[in-house]
């Protein structure tokens, strides 16, 4: 090891012990956004290299939660918007978020997939449908994988989904409009009975939500980071979880 890597360790070390566990956050998203443009910044020709070396990434990050104590957290790996991207990009993708659900499945993490499975080539839902039956009674950390995922779409659905089940007990939509409120939307959400995100993290530089988790991100904190997901460090991690721990947390201001 040379003296500068060395130094990296000291460094997330003392970063490590200066974390108090109670200001943990229970749940992390993280928007794994980068792929393309670190492929092209390493002069790499084909972007699928980029999503390659993203996907690589995930097993590092969550080993660097489960070591943190993190119980939840969410990855977005593929926008609806992602779908209407060219074949010749779109389908190694595809092939690349299927092999790193199997290996999630492998080394048996505890996978929730999220989004419109109904708008996925029918190989990959059939992919996700999998890895959630095959690792329902996994323990320790959850993972949600939100593959064809969007925000307004989630939010739809959860609509979608609770008037089915009050149509199936007859429940007029008069009768429904007096009673609803926001608890009734949740229960329907993807992530429905699972802690709100206490703290996102958007890597490459963007400073946007972008459509990520819309109605579960009222109350959480954000944090921005220039590296590209492919070039994410555990220092960038650690740095994350100690500005959310450094904030004064206002619900509902």
């Amino acid at each position: 090891m040379g003296f500068r890597g060395l130094v990296y360790r000291l460094y997330a070390r003392r970063l490590e012990t200066s974390l108090s566990p109670e200001a943990i956050p229970r749940h992390v998203g993280v928007m794994c956004d980068g792929n393309r443009r670190w492929a092209r910044s390493a002069g790499l020709l084909d972007v699928a290299s980029g999503h390659q070396k993203g996907a690589d990434k995930i097993f590092e990050l969550l080993e660097w939660c489960r070591e943190a104590g993190v119980e939840v957290v969410t990855l977005w790996l593929l926008s609806t918007d992602n779908l209407a991207r060219p074949a010749a990009e779109l389908e190694p993708l595809l092939r690349i978020i299927e092999a790193t659900v199997r290996r999630l499945v492998a080394e048996r993490w505890h996978v929730n997939p999220m989004g419109a499975l109904d708008l996925l080539p029918g190989g990959t839902a059939r992919v996700l449908k999998d890895a959630a039956d095959a690792t329902a009674e996994n323990p320790g950390l959850l993972v949600n994988v939100a593959i064809g995922y969007g925000g307004r779409r989630e939010i739809a659905d959860a609509v979608r989904s609770l008037l089915h089940e009050h149509a199936t007990r007859g429940t007029s939509i008069e009768e429904l409009a007096e009673i609803l409120d926001v608890e009734h939307i949740a229960e329907h959400l993807y992530t429905a009975g699972q802690p709100d995100p206490d703290l996102v993290i958007r890597t490459s530089g963007e400073q946007r939500i972008g459509g990520f988790l819309l109605w579960q991100t009222i109350h959480s904190e954000f944090y921005f980071c220039d590296a590209y997901w492919p070039a994410f460090r555990k220092v960038d991690f650690l740095r994350a979880l100690r500005s959310y721990a450094d904030r004064n947390r206002r619900f509902g201001t």
